[in-house]
């Protein structure tokens, strides 16, 4: 611990020791000793040099204070006598190319280049999730619509790559297949690569701004480059890439936007805090995990504008624009991007394609190539249809053979999200009434049209069944809800298979009426259960694996008008009796689109939990992370191609892992003490400790706790952005340690207990005097040690990386070739 009480003491003993010179002056080497205790080179013509702590070159002042070489004391002639200077050693030239901040930061961008294109197309095949990334890369080339999980900005960069590299898009990415001469594979992992090689560069400019010693910086950015685990994952036609890049991002805008806080409505500010949006923008419109670097900014935000409104000296105008200003950047710039990102996918998707289902049927009508646009306009008995659920993310009405567990026992009625022939229904009459005409019967008369209010049975076009509802049997999950199963055939049933049409209104023909006639896309419709009373609805509820995950089908007794999830429009229509119609249709609004996409990727992205039935080998647990319990096999194990192990740098994850156990311990200790009123930093370096504290553990609790509530499947990729908190926790730790001089001191001087206490021979036990029961000032370490520790700990994480370089790189032939690799029991590299 510094105190200010030695600082009086050097000046002390530096007056002392220049008295002390100027008392007895001598000649040394040809020189002589001024009364400020400097060596000239000749007869006093001009003070002798020194290298002062930062390595530059300064005169003695006689109070042993330091000032540039040109001073008001020398000569005029002085310049014309030339002055011998030490030369400079291997350290100090390192030192000085160290502190360069240009330079290193270009040797570090040539540095991440060696490491991300060596060897990077060596696999000639699809490697990992290449095979949905890329595949999704092709459909924006191919303008051809396709639903995923992710927001869109990451697959459109993946395409731009494509594009760029000349890809036509004519390539499904089928995992584990070679990649067929005429696709660029090497040119798109080449630019997909440029994301992961700039990690390093922001990282080090990230570091920058941390108020760290140079040491740290430096080994920062290096356990950045060495990290095997980012070196793999940003060599190939994924997303992670962008996601860790955008994820840096938004800290070295918070970093940097904190460091300019003195100065606020500067340029320098309005730069940082619009560059921190525009992250949280790209990040979040990658991945969704991207909210988590959002929410980190969120906090840090709040804290601020709410030391902002303690502050009585700040006027209210000036706090009401940093309001402003922070609603500007951080809310409105990012959604604005996300927003754009959706309106480019959109707009470049304008084909039907694979994804149509997920969107609503209005949409999809005005898909280029869609058939939705040529299906007769009004519905009629014996029609075929699909139904469109018109909830957001509302899926299809469907039906298939399995049967409930429990309740009816009958045949399951659900929604789901993909075109099937097992989601097409039939318009019956009731069983009372004549039966419709075939389709080879002869002399029939026109057909009787859908209206609303008509009373009708669904039949399921697959199996024959009949869609019933049944007020003994609760839904499956929704117990507040009726069962709705398939169950009959065309001649027998109950009379709860019989169902009213209700059309709310129309698209072109307006609010509905009772004879409304029913049409196909614009309807919007009810269905209300006749026997029952109930109301057909599907909302985001889940199925368990019995349901094959798909959303539950229940009649609602509750008759709420208001509930989309209860309203119905007529997707698909065939009907051979009736004529095909090229309607004008209106177009779906944008808002509403983008609204039902997100809302179906949340869903599908739920309904990613893992099988507890089948075995995965990839899968993980997020408690597993941390300390690299086991990694991931990226690609196939077979001796014809390189291999690829997703593992991470031991030096980096586990010094990362524990140092968030130190911090934690140290951030109590000192919270503890200062409430004690002891206080071990200066406000400026205790400030400056709490900021890293707050930037990387609370950065890491918001990246890694939702993994450890969420249901879904999880693999080791998914903790790489939440390392990169860890890291930062971990540099921090190690500057406040080993190289900060204002924390990392000794806490006790051993020599000075030594000159005041008495030790026993032979006990080794210290008495001490009652002044010394304070702990002592300390020392911090010197500067050799520093570097030792510096370059100790470089080459202990060089060399670790060095070891498994080819888990990056690839494992060519035979996996057993490459020994020593297992380092943990569950590491399946063998």
């Amino acid at each position: 611990m510094a105190h200010s009480g030695s600082v009086y003491n050097r000046q002390n003993s530096a007056q002392q020791h220049a008295l002390s010179i100027e008392a007895s002056p001598e000649r040394t080497r040809g020189g002589n000793v001024l009364h400020d205790g400097s060596v000239s080179d000749g007869p006093g013509l001009l003070p002798m040099h020194r290298r002062t702590q930062s390595g530059n070159l300064a005169e003695v002042h006689e109070k042993g204070e330091a000032f540039p070489t040109r001073t008001s004391r020398v000569s005029k002639y002085a310049n014309a006598i030339p002055v011998q200077k030490p030369p400079m050693t291997v350290w100090e030239k390192a030192h000085g190319y160290l502190q360069d901040d240009r330079l290193m930061l270009v040797v570090y961008t040539l540095l991440s280049i060696i490491t991300h294109w060596y060897r990077i197309g060596s696999n000639h095949k699809v490697v990992w999730d290449e095979a949905h990334f890329g595949k999704f890369g092709s459909y924006y080339i191919r303008h051809k619509f396709y639903f995923d999980v992710h927001p869109p900005l990451g697959k459109i960069l993946v395409s731009l790559a494509g594009f760029l590299s000349g890809f036509d898009g004519n390539f499904e990415f089928e995992s584990g297949h070679d990649y067929p001469k005429e696709v660029p594979f090497i040119k798109m992992r080449l630019l997909m690569s440029i994301y992961g090689i700039l990690m390093v560069p922001v990282a080090y400019l990230t570091a920058q701004s941390m108020h760290w010693d140079w040491r740290t910086k430096h080994l920062f950015t290096l356990m950045v480059l060495l990290d095997n685990g980012w070196l793999t994952i940003t060599r190939f036609i994924l997303l992670d890439s962008m996601l860790l890049l955008f994820t840096l991002c938004v800290v070295l805008g918070l970093v940097r936007f904190h460091r300019t806080q003195s100065e606020p409505f500067t340029k320098s500010w309005w730069f940082w805090l619009f560059f921190t949006g525009a992250s949280i923008g790209c990040v979040s419109s990658v991945k969704m995990v991207g909210l988590f670097a959002t929410s980190l900014v969120g906090l840090y935000t709040m804290e601020d504008l709410w030391a902002k409104f303690g502050d009585l000296k700040m006027p209210v105008r000036t706090y009401l624009r940093h309001w402003c200003a922070r609603l500007l950047a951080l809310v409105i710039v990012p959604l604005s991007i996300y927003t754009l990102s959706f309106k480019l996918h959109f707009a470049i998707l304008y084909k039907t394609g694979p994804g149509d289902a997920q969107m609503s049927s209005l949409f999809q009508s005005n898909l280029q190539g869609s058939e939705l646009a040529e299906y007769p306009i009004e519905a009629a008995y014996g029609s075929k249809l699909t139904m469109k659920n018109m909830g957001y993310g509302g899926g299809l009405l469907h039906s298939h053979i399995q049967k409930y567990p429990e309740g009816s026992g009958e045949q399951q009625v659900t929604c789901y999200h993909y075109k099937d022939h097992n989601n097409h229904f039939v318009i019956q009459s009731l069983y009372e009434e004549p039966a419709l005409p075939g389709p080879n019967d002869t002399d029939v008369g026109p057909p009787r049209m859908l209206k609303s209010g008509d009373v009708f049975r669904f039949s399921h076009v697959e199996t024959g069944r009949n869609l019933r509802a049944h007020k003994k049997f609760k839904a499956p999950v929704t117990k507040d809800h009726y069962e709705v199963s398939a169950a009959g055939n065309l001649t027998h049933g109950l009379h709860t298979d019989y169902w009213i049409a209700e059309v709310l209104d129309d698209m072109q023909l307006g609010k509905g009426k009772k004879g409304a006639p029913v049409r196909t896309l614009t309807s919007r419709l009810r269905f209300k259960n006749k026997q029952l009373g109930c109301y057909l609805r599907a909302g985001h509820t889940v199925l368990p694996d019995w349901g094959w995950k798909q959303l539950e089908v229940a009649c609602d007794p509750h008759n709420n008008p208001n509930d989309e999830f209860t309203y119905w429009n007529i997707e698909n229509h065939w009907n051979p009796r009736l004529k095909s119609s090229s309607k004008e249709h209106f177009r779906s609004p944008f808002f509403k689109d983008f609204v039902h996409l997100n809302v179906a990727m949340m869903i599908s992205n739920n309904a990613l939990i893992p099988d507890a039935d089948k075995a995965d080998a990839l899968a993980s647990k997020p408690l597993e992370w941390p300390w690299m319990w086991r990694g991931m096999r990226m690609n196939g194990w077979g001796p014809d191609q390189d291999k690829y192990y997703l593992i991470g740098n031991a030096f980096v994850w586990w010094g990362s892992t524990f140092s968030l156990y130190v911090v934690v311990a140290m951030l109590t200790w000192y919270i503890l003490r200062r409430q004690r009123r002891i206080f071990d930093m200066s406000p400026v370096v205790w400030d400056d400790f709490l900021f890293g504290v707050k930037v990387g553990l609370i950065g890491w609790i918001l990246h890694y706790l939702p993994f450890l509530v969420m249901g879904r499947v999880t693999y080791i990729h998914h903790y790489l952005p939440t390392l990169y908190f860890a890291v930062i926790v971990f540099a921090h730790m190690l500057d406040h340690f080993l190289w900060n001089d204002a924390t990392a001191r000794y806490r006790f001087d051993l020599r000075h207990l030594l000159r005041t206490g008495q030790i026993s021979s032979g006990k080794h036990n210290v008495e001490f005097q009652e002044e010394d029961k304070v702990p002592c000032r300390g020392t911090p370490l010197s500067e050799s040690t520093k570097n030792l520790l510096f370059l100790g700990l470089a080459a202990l994480l060089f060399g670790i990386f060095w070891w498994f370089r080819a888990v990056s790189f690839g494992m060519s032939g035979d996996i057993h070739k490459w020994h020593g690799l297992k380092w943990r029991k569950h590491w399946n590299i063998y």
